[in-house]
């Protein structure tokens, strides 16, 4: 059995009368470990599969199974402690609190949490020790992504979600968060999903989903997956 497993995923947003269908029977697996990407342009149902998966949004049809339960049958109620427990959610825009500390924006997490990570360990594994105390407005883009890396860490979860991580950033910090993303998959033994619109990102990914009008176009697994510093785009 897969650590996650897609069966016909399907989701239609309804504007009045008219049915808009974003997500059309997408099937896939994903094993434990793994580093993802999920590719695909703008408008191609990414973002909604990542919402979903991620308990954000509701399934039209279909199931979404996480390691071995059936999340998609949750009540709203259970979704709420599937997104606090289970999921790690990475943005493009790091939603820090601005008059909270690095520190404390990590601790925010462990609040929440049954079996957090310490917040300062969490900042220290993402090359923040040395900026524990300092406020967001004190960081550069990379340093906020990695905060907001940490703070998701933090919680311990058992997947890892990204929406297009390195899209407020620069090349070079870019490569760099792409990185850091890639060894934490790859030291923790945690699940990592990426998803962007950017091609390159297929050369590191231990499985590429490449998504197109809101279907799944192909899966493929890459034995011998390049290291993020390689990238080029």
């Amino acid at each position: 059995m897969a650590f996650l497993e897609v069966r016909d995923l399907c989701k239609t947003y309804k504007m009045g009368e008219v049915e808009v269908p974003a997500v059309r029977s997408m099937t896939f697996d994903v094993n434990a470990g793994e580093f993802v990407v999920v590719v695909g342009p703008s408008g191609s149902g990414k973002t909604t599969l990542l919402n979903m998966i991620g308990g954000m949004d509701t399934v039209t049809s279909g199931s979404i199974e996480l390691d071995g339960v059936r999340v998609s049958d949750y009540t709203p109620k259970e979704v709420t402690f599937y997104r606090r427990y289970d999921i790690g959610f990475v943005f493009q825009f790091y939603n820090l609190v601005a008059n909270l500390t690095a520190l404390e924006n990590v601790e925010l997490a462990n609040q929440i949490c049954k079996d957090p990570l310490d917040a300062g360990d969490a900042l220290r594994s993402v090359g923040l020790g040395h900026r524990i105390d300092n406020f967001p407005g004190q960081l550069s883009g990379g340093e906020q992504q990695r905060v907001a890396i940490a703070r998701a860490l933090a919680k311990n979860p058992k997947l890892l979600l990204c929406d297009e991580p390195t899209g407020a950033l620069d090349y070079e910090t870019g490569k760099a968060i792409l990185k850091l993303l890639q060894d934490t998959c790859h030291n923790t033994g945690k699940t990592v999903m990426v998803i962007t619109h950017n091609q390159a990102f297929e050369r590191i990914a231990d499985r590429v989903i490449r998504v197109h009008e809101g279907h799944v176009a192909a899966v493929t697994v890459n034995d011998n997956p390049d290291s993020a510093e390689t990238l080029e785009w």
